[in-house]
């Protein structure tokens, strides 16, 4: 019983793995070619042929090690790269800061 239990929640990590990856494929196949360069990425077909391989294997091999390599991709894609291109596409949080905004807001106590 045990077991049956161990095995159905490693099926909902790797679900959820999986479900990770085909998001940020989708976000990398929306951005615009030119805004990787922009933000000084790496080009988008090599984002997509990175994710478009994770999502494969996540589907047909799932050998640990290959997909645990897949979600580091994935998490540097949605963490680093997808922000870079939000930012240099106009997208992003709506209202523009002032140049003396910080992460958190303004650093002149909202002045």
């Amino acid at each position: 019983m045990l077991m049956a239990g161990f095995n159905s929640l490693m099926g909902l990590l790797f679900l959820a793995m999986l479900l990770f990856a085909v998001v940020a494929l989708v976000f990398a196949a929306l951005a615009r070619e030119d805004a990787y360069r922009a933000a000084d990425k790496k080009t988008k077909s090599f984002w997509l042929i990175i994710l478009g391989v994770t999502v494969a294997v996540d589907l047909f091999l799932p050998m640990l090690i290959l997909q645990l390599a897949g979600l580091v991709a994935t998490i540097v894609f949605m963490v680093d790269v997808r922000p870079a291109l939000q930012q240099v596409s106009g997208g992003g949080r709506g209202r523009r800061g002032s140049s003396s905004d910080g992460p958190y807001g303004p650093y002149n106590g909202g002045r």
